[in-house]
């Protein structure tokens, strides 16, 4: 199934074809694949460089962190993200290692390197569906996540699954359209909420 981005400029192929499934196969991935889906968050932009992100990362069949997160997931998000071979947890580090000073950046940096894996993940003919329904306070205690770091975003990686053999309510959910702002609704110039004169 395609679903490039009906986009009004011009944009680079991995950002058209990027988006979130809720329908997976259940075809696992190989180490390597996995390994290379987290280089390309490791090499995402932050600030001080400090790279404040941890990933718990579960594989399907092969250890107790997949089930772990999978139970951390909301009931909504359990019935379909069961189907992806992988499993993740972003964490935030919120406390800068070179001057122990909160990181007020974190978060933002963190979510950059998901999306720089989201992308690699479009490269690679992969998908992640990116999730804020799990419990952080399940989830802190089931990995025993440390006071200093903060829980932010659950993810099912994996390959895109049959629509046709998969439960109608979810493959209607991957045929809808895709939609987003215009970029004068969320891009402004002097004034706030004007889109700016020079880029008209």
């Amino acid at each position: 199934m395609s679903k490039r981005a009906p986009a009004e400029h011009p944009i680079h192929d991995l950002v058209a074809e990027r988006w979130s499934p809720v329908v997976f196969s259940e075809e696992p991935l190989t180490p390597q694949q996995i390994r290379t889906l987290f280089e390309g968050a490791r090499w995402a932009a932050s600030s001080y460089n400090e790279q404040p992100w941890v990933y718990i990362v579960g594989v399907k069949g092969t250890d107790g962190a997949w089930r772990g997160l999978l139970d951390c997931l909301m009931e909504a998000n359990q019935a379909w993200a069961q189907h992806a071979p992988v499993l993740a947890l972003a964490v935030a580090s919120t406390r800068y290692a070179r001057n122990d000073k909160p990181n007020k950046h974190a978060w933002y940096d963190v979510g950059q390197a998901s999306a720089s894996l989201a992308l690699q993940a479009a490269s690679m003919g992969l998908y992640v569906h990116q999730m804020g329904g799990f419990d952080p306070d399940k989830a802190r205690e089931r990995f025993a996540i440390p006071d200093d770091h903060e829980p932010i975003a659950a993810m099912a990686i994996g390959h895109l699954g049959d629509a046709a053999a998969a439960d109608q309510g979810l493959a209607k959910r991957d045929a809808a359209p895709r939609a987003r702002k215009g970029i004068d609704e969320f891009v402004f110039g002097a004034d706030w909420g004007s889109f700016p004169d020079s880029l008209r």
